[in-house]
């Protein structure tokens, strides 16, 4: 259903924790690193040490931006 809605990602938790966040009075930045894939016409298990491994890859352009973000505030 949400690919045929044109989503390309899907998060799991994002939206719950920001609600929370904003309630409390915080300022939010959400930024997410898609560890896997769940299509539904491809399923194969995932093993941790995958997910481990995309996002230690991920790692360094993450580092980076955070600190350009933090350097702009």
């Amino acid at each position: 259903m949400l690919r045929t809605l044109g989503a390309d990602v899907v998060g799991m938790s994002t939206v719950p924790e920001v609600l929370v966040a904003v309630h409390g009075g915080m300022r939010v930045l959400g930024l997410s690193i898609m560890t896997d894939q769940c299509l539904p016409d491809a399923l194969r298990p995932v093993t941790l040490a995958e997910i481990v491994e995309m996002a230690g890859r991920a790692e360094p352009q993450l580092t980076a931006l955070v600190r350009g973000v933090l350097e702009r505030t």
